[in-house]
């Protein structure tokens, strides 16, 4: 087993590790920029180095990091997700320096990044893909033959990409013909390569994917799916495990492929094989994230497997601790990403200081965040403040759930996104668990709720200022 793991992430991930780590008997390293030395994975870590004053490029600095962990005495290096967690060059050097990477293998990591050789591996293992072209486009006339051939609408995509970005949909060769230079500038600037490809558009899909695990024994399994569809310009927002749209059949059936896929690639440690289900009940690959997920805790809640402990237990060349037969589901969860953004300002950032911060709690409650009252956000990384996730036996309970979750939490000093979630969680058509990843643009008016504190809210705020001239 591992002794000691340097965290190359910050916030609520890094966070989620250090408990890992904390029950596992294992010592945890927190890394932080200038901009995070008041963050609560410094605070809560056995030991913490600052990287520099850089805040983006201090957590991206691959020779840094891997020197501060052997100086450290770490012999492993968990990159959680975003910043290094796809790149296939920190796992190598990570290797190189005797230091176990926990995460897929490097080959895998940059066979899985790179959307056209994920394809053509699919393709190979007789997963279904979406049409499209047999590689990367060479020129914006190329696009155009291979557009001409598959029919509009397609999807131009960024080979590298990832997390929504890189992306931009064409319903016509114009829209195609000022698209391919934006996404080439995007994909560049983002992913560092300017390879792009194309594929059909499937138009408002279901965004389903399914959790593998794999260790260094053969052993492969999948924890069930979690649904995506609730999404905002291919940016999450809320998700379901496992998915109130599939029945037991195609359940069954997709993550028999998840397995597939992983198994065609060699794919070892925790992974996401992401699917899109069309309107005639046809399932995609999409694409596989060689990483831990954000929304990885519904998959928890509802099995019980611990996915971060999994994830370190296999790295160190354990077996997995289950068989897929021993993979239980029980009820329904629903992970909602608290982001500080404004909803009736086009999602506007709301950086700034917390004033006030109350955990939501009570049964079937589980809150995964970095913040307190009093911490200043910082306006240079990802606005997700926290998730918030819900669990119960029924769709209908889950929701219910939900909903006095999210009133329960106290955020104060900044926008958030809490109120425009409990207006989804009150429309007929995701109570009714039917939608699609069309289902924000559908439905803009969901913006237009009341900004009147409730009376909760109003209640807890006269209480805190009673409080503080009180002394009480």
């Amino acid at each position: 087993m591992l002794r000691k793991i340097l965290i190359a992430n910050r916030g609520e991930i890094a966070v989620r590790i250090i408990r890992a780590c904390a029950e596992m008997g294992i010592r945890s390293v927190a890394i932080y920029s200038d901009a995070d030395r008041f963050g609560l994975h410094v605070k809560k870590a056995d030991e913490s180095y600052c990287i520099g004053n850089e805040p983006v490029a201090s957590y991206l600095n691959i020779h840094a990091l891997v020197d501060l962990a052997a100086a450290t005495g770490c012999d492993g290096i968990h990159p959680g997700y975003g910043f290094l967690s796809e790149n296939a060059q920190f796992a190598r050097v990570c290797s190189e320096r005797g230091i176990t990477f926990i995460g897929p293998e490097a080959d895998v990591i940059h066979r899985m990044g790179d959307k056209t050789e994920a394809r053509k591996a699919m393709i190979a293992a007789g997963i279904p893909v979406t049409p499209g072209s047999d590689g990367n486009l060479d020129s914006v006339e190329h696009a155009l033959s291979v557009a001409e051939k598959i029919g509009y609408p397609i999807m131009l995509k960024a080979t590298s990409g990832g997390g929504g970005r890189g992306i931009r949909r064409c319903d016509n060769a114009d829209e195609l013909q000022n698209n391919f230079k934006r996404v080439i500038s995007e994909a560049t600037k983002a992913f560092g390569s300017a390879d792009v490809f194309l594929e059909k558009c499937v138009v408002n899909p279901k965004h389903i994917e399914v959790q593998v695990l794999a260790d260094h024994h053969g052993n492969t399994i999948h924890l069930y799916e979690r649904d995506c569809s609730i999404q905002r310009r291919n940016q999450k927002l809320i998700e379901i495990a496992p998915s109130p749209q599939l029945d037991e059949a195609q359940r069954q059936y997709i993550g028999g492929l998840a397995v597939l896929a992983a198994k065609a690639v060699g794919y070892t440690n925790a992974g996401t094989v992401e699917f899109l289900l069309d309107d005639k009940d046809r399932f995609y690959f999409m694409e596989m994230n060689t990483r831990v997920q954000v929304e990885h805790t519904i998959t928890e809640t509802v099995t019980g497997v611990d996915i971060v402990e999994e994830q370190i237990r296999v790295a160190a060349g354990l077996t997995l601790r289950f068989k897929q037969h021993e993979i239980v589901r029980r009820g329904y969860a629903m992970q909602f990403r608290i982001n500080a953004e404004d909803p009736k300002n086009s999602f506007l950032p709301s950086f700034g200081r917390i004033s006030r911060y109350y955990a939501p709690g009570g049964p079937g409650v589980r809150t995964d965040t970095a913040i307190y009252t009093g911490y200043e956000i910082p306006p240079f990384y990802d606005s997700m403040l926290a998730k918030v996730i819900v669990s119960a036996l029924t769709w209908e309970d889950v929701i219910k759930r939900g909903e006095r979750a999210l009133k329960d939490m106290g955020l104060f000093g900044i926008k958030t996104t809490i109120p425009y979630y409990l207006e989804i969680l009150k429309h007929p058509d995701f109570r009714a668990a039917s939608f699609n990843t069309g289902f924000v643009e559908k439905y803009p008016e969901l913006v237009n709720y009341s900004n009147k504190p409730r009376p909760e809210v109003l209640a807890s705020v006269i209480a805190a200022v009673m409080a503080a001239h009180t002394g009480l």
